[in-house]
């Protein structure tokens, strides 16, 4: 597990184009038969995937950087599935996900193990974490279970579906949120205009990208914005102080989570288009 820690706005600004990848970009996902993972400063999360091709994958604690005697002893973790059809078998109990299913895995969860339905086909993972404070149950969230928005349109290029898997009224957890947002074709940008929210952080993962196209993910503080060149696949940190947009080369799409104070989804300040630089 590769631990992160975040720079201050100050630090932030004099960041060199490398520095602000190795600092916020998570570019190794997705590997066969391992299971990567980053540790952040930021709300404590944990970020990561797994991708099991003829062989099972426990999710364990590492005891430097987690001091846990398992992953979820004191960790709620949200799943969303984007590859073929898979399995989980949290404890004693299998459930099955299907291309887009998400499962909401509780504290005190002591086994957690990741399984792939067809090698050729491969289930893959993609799991993010925060600390929890109390116990919830485990459950599972397909698309038709979720709550959805249409937001923007495809005259602004940002015509887009917004589903709220792991959410409030929804699924009961101590901080984690987590859903997906889908670009329609034709539209390329996502949350412009765009906003911060000081009491939480977020984690961007995109994809539905192919190898040629390129995504460009803002970030900073609205006065002092940098950007980051994103891949298919990767994942960008973003701290609570920070702006948090893109725009691709097509359409694409993006799983979002976020942890910290307040769950409310629409407890954002927005930032003005005219003030950003």
């Amino acid at each position: 597990m590769e631990v992160r820690y975040s720079p201050d706005q100050t630090g932030f600004a004099r960041m060199s184009t490398n520095e602000l990848r190795k600092s916020f970009l998570i570019d190794q996902l997705f590997v066969k038969n391992k299971i990567p993972m980053i540790y952040s400063e930021i709300d404590r999360s944990i970020t990561g995937s797994a991708v099991p091709v003829g062989k099972k994958l426990e999710l364990k604690a590492t005891k430097k950087e987690m001091a846990a005697n398992y992953f979820a002893e004191r960790r709620e973790v949200g799943v969303i599935n984007i590859g073929g059809n898979g399995t989980i078998q949290i404890d004693k109990k299998n459930y099955s996900l299907k291309n887009r299913d998400a499962i909401y895995i509780g504290r005190g969860t002591k086994k957690i193990v990741f399984e792939s339905k067809n090698a050729k086909a491969p289930a893959q993972f993609y799991f993010v974490s925060y600390p929890a404070h109390a116990e919830y149950p485990t459950v599972k969230v397909t698309r038709k279970n979720t709550s959805s928005v249409n937001l923007g349109s495809l005259k602004n290029s940002n015509d887009r579906i917004i589903y709220k898997y792991i959410h409030p009224g929804n699924v009961q957890t101590c901080q984690l949120v987590m859903g997906l947002t889908e670009l329609n074709e034709g539209s390329v940008w996502n949350t412009m205009p765009a906003h911060t929210h000081q009491r939480r952080s977020e984690v961007y993962m995109y994809f539905d990208l192919s190898k040629e196209d390129v995504l460009v993910h803002l970030i900073g503080a609205p006065s002092e914005t940098r950007h980051i060149i994103m891949r298919d696949r990767q994942a960008v940190l973003s701290p609570s102080w920070s702006l948090h947009s893109a725009a691709g080369t097509k359409n694409y799409s993006f799983i979002w989570a976020m942890g910290g104070e307040n769950q409310v989804f629409d407890d954002m300040d927005f930032i003005p288009m005219d003030s950003l630089l």
